[in-house]
């Protein structure tokens, strides 16, 4: 391969190259991300295409196994319209799968592979899936006499009966006008629904989302302008092939460029920098907190001897930004904010630290966008006197909203969830006109005056204390720029008696840490109502597949000591320094003889 060149591109050429990528799709409304593998199998059949430790594809193979796939679905009785769930580790196979069933127009249900008893049978039913296509290595961990309503279950193990019948279809071109014989069916177009996508379920049971082939394509030829990707590039995914940026934004990047996607099975500190170097990686697919750790592991060899050009990803703090770039020679971090569902997206194309992305000017028809007032008491958008809702200032907290409207096309389309009471939750009405409809992000957001935005929190991640609110990000922001702090993770737990929930911060700790220097930096940066009442030591951060962490289950823990093995700190309020909260201490501030 070629040595990777810098990226020199302004920031108009970055969104105007993005554009003209997208522009083209509706000339052809079914050619599907499937097919645009195909092209490239006929351009450059050898080339790679998935690269993994667990096998890797070329162009030509990946397009083989993709047939193999349309042909044993039609031989299996699916139709267009049918649903499949796909429970796979990271594997080139998992991708192969789902871009061939789609290419016929089956829906598929990624299914995170490690959901087990109630979680999966949820999942399963919100998909309403007809069958369920099983990695091996999960078959022994998968009790499917337990699942309620279970759709027949298929192993994708290498003697199987499925991989037998796999095999035996024919891999040759597909002619979709006769794959029926006589009867005809309708290719997928463009509005089809390509995927179900699950929300992470930090709180409560995943939802079911909506992916057209229309997001799919925009989703894959959008960042692969936007990385200026070409067939020389390799992309580092360690991240899981079930949600949207590991398994369609990372994967489809590469796939409509001619470059290849490198699959690690998971990700590891310890590895990182060796796989990047052995794989030939040009940009890597991060989520912030990958980068953390990166940043807090001790320095590898080649830590510095690659050829990343790029990394693209969301979630990078503004505290960890420069250090990492300066200390792995990163030429260029693009930065940006989306979600499965959500119906706008925002790029950093700029490069400013901390934020998440702007809308230039001319594209603020393509992604509008609005930050307005959030009440706390109702939790949800704040409305005047006259029912509406009202934009927030610069610099001002506000929740995220997009506009739904179905004229402007697929871009303006909320495509919604499988449960149409979820859809409409997340649908705010009558916001600044009668008859108006927006998306609701659940993000708490500021703009500044040059029109790049700022998260600022989940909705649900703020809380009240003393009758002020405290945002868990600012919070954890100050505390990881602690000497000693390797992770931290801010919320709010309730205390008997008390109005509103104190502050909590889940602590990874590393030599050099000094709990009173802590307690130091918390009053020098913080006002009282918001510096941490109790600190938890914890050896790991509890974290989802996507690297979220588990906030919900360390409020549910609380602070009692007797609950874990944890070390436990409380500051009683006016007190200069943390103290061991013991049982004697706990009991205490339930009594009420503790003032917090």
């Amino acid at each position: 391969m070629n040595a990777a060149l810098p990226d020199a591109r302004s920031p108009n050429k970055i969104w105007l190259q993005a554009l003209a990528a997208t522009a083209s799709l509706h000339a052809n409304s079914q050619r599907l991300l499937g097919d645009v593998v195909e092209e490239w199998a006929q351009k450059q059949p050898q080339a790679p295409a998935i690269l993994s430790d667990r096998g890797s594809l070329s162009y030509e193979e990946l397009a083989k196994a993709m047939r193999r796939y349309v042909r044993w679905a039609v031989s299996a009785g699916l139709k267009p319209g049918d649903c499949v769930a796909l429970m796979a580790q990271n594997r080139g196979e998992t991708l192969a799968a789902w871009l061939g069933l789609t290419r016929l127009g089956i829906v598929v249900a990624l299914i995170n592979c490690h959901l087990r008893g109630v979680a999966l049978s949820h999942c399963l039913a919100a998909a309403g899936a007809k069958v369920l296509l099983l990695a091996g290595e999960l078959a022994a961990e998968i009790d499917a006499a337990a699942l309620e309503n279970a759709p027949t279950l298929l192993t994708m193990e290498a003697e199987g009966a499925f991989s037998r019948a796999l095999l035996a279809q024919k891999d040759t071109p597909i002619d979709f006008d006769g794959l029926w014989g006589a009867e005809a069916v309708a290719r997928p177009s463009l509005s089809d629904p390509a995927l179900l996508i699950y929300t992470s379920g930090t709180t409560g049971l995943p939802k079911a989302a909506f992916v057209s082939h229309h997001r799919v394509m925009s989703w894959s030829f959008w960042f692969c302008a936007m990385l200026d990707a070409s067939p020389r590039d390799r992309l580092y995914d360690c991240l899981p092939l079930y949600h949207s940026v590991g398994g369609v934004v990372a994967p489809g990047a590469m796939l409509a460029a001619g470059g290849a996607v490198v699959v690690a099975e998971k990700f590891s500190a310890s590895q990182f920098w060796a796989d990047i170097s052995r794989w030939d990686c040009t940009i890597f697919q991060y989520i912030g907190e990958l980068c953390r750790y990166l940043l807090n592991a001790p320095p590898q060899p080649l830590e510095r001897g690659h050829r990343l050009r790029c990394i693209c990803g969301n979630g990078l703090s503004g505290e960890v930004w420069e250090a990492f770039q300066a200390r792995f020679a990163i030429p260029r971090i693009f930065e940006f904010y989306a979600a499965t569902e959500g119906n706008f997206s925002l790029y950093n194309v700029e490069g400013r630290v901390g934020a998440i992305g702007r809308v230039p000017g001319f594209l603020a028809h393509r992604f509008p966008l609005a930050l307005v007032r959030f009440d706390r008491e109702r939790g949800a958008p704040y409305r005047n006197a006259a029912g509406f809702c009202e934009r927030v200032a610069v610099g001002e907290a506000g929740e995220a909203i997009g506009w739904i409207d179905p004229s402007r096309g697929a871009s303006g389309r909320f495509e919604g969830y499988t449960n149409a009471q979820e859809t409409q939750n997340k649908r705010l009405d009558h916001v600044f006109a009668p008859g108006d409809a927006w998306f609701r992000t659940g993000d708490l957001m500021r703009a500044d005056a040059q029109g790049f935005y700022y998260f600022v929190d989940r909705i649900g991640d703020t809380f009240r204390w003393k009758g002020e609110n405290v945002a868990t990000s600012e919070v954890a922001r100050v505390m990881a720029m602690v000497a000693g702090i390797a992770e931290v993770s801010v919320y709010g737990v309730e205390v008997a008696g008390a109005d509103g929930r104190a502050g909590m911060a889940a602590l990874v700790v590393r030599d050099g840490f000094d709990i009173g220097g802590l307690a130091r930096a918390l009053d020098a940066a913080l006002p009282a109502y918001a510096r941490p009442v109790f600190l938890r030591i914890v050896p790991q951060m509890a974290l989802t597949d996507t690297f979220k962490q588990k906030k919900a289950a360390l409020a549910a823990l609380g602070f009692d000591p007797a609950d874990s093995a944890d070390a436990l700190y409380v500051r009683p309020a006016g007190a200069a320094d943390f103290q061991r909260l013991d049982a004697l201490v706990h009991q205490a501030i339930l009594q009420g003889l503790v003032r917090l």
